[in-house]
């Protein structure tokens, strides 16, 4: 381990900065408001949504019926474009 002396106005300088960065993240985050996080939906909540099975959700995703993103191998749906599918596809 290695010790490192600073003296207190630039450790107090840096603290400064610090805070001010802080401050700074803390403002974008509150006028970021999540926007968007909560609108998607994973493979299970849809086909909750639907009532379909997962086959069925991979043949919506394959014909095109119900858009969505992939993020590694985990699938996600915008709640929009589910409810389109829930609205133009499913019997009432």
């Amino acid at each position: 381990m290695e010790i490192t002396n600073i003296e207190t106005r630039t450790y107090e300088a840096m603290m400064v900065s610090v805070e001010r960065f802080a401050e700074r993240i803390e403002t974008l985050c509150q006028n970021c408001d999540d926007k968007g996080l909560q609108e998607w939906l994973d493979n299970q909540e849809v086909c909750q949504l639907l009532r379909i099975s997962k086959r069925t959700l991979q043949t919506y995703r394959d014909n095109g019926i119900l858009p969505f993103s992939q993020i590694g191998h985990k699938m996600f749906y915008r709640s929009k474009d589910v409810q389109q599918v829930l609205e133009k596809y499913i019997v009432k």
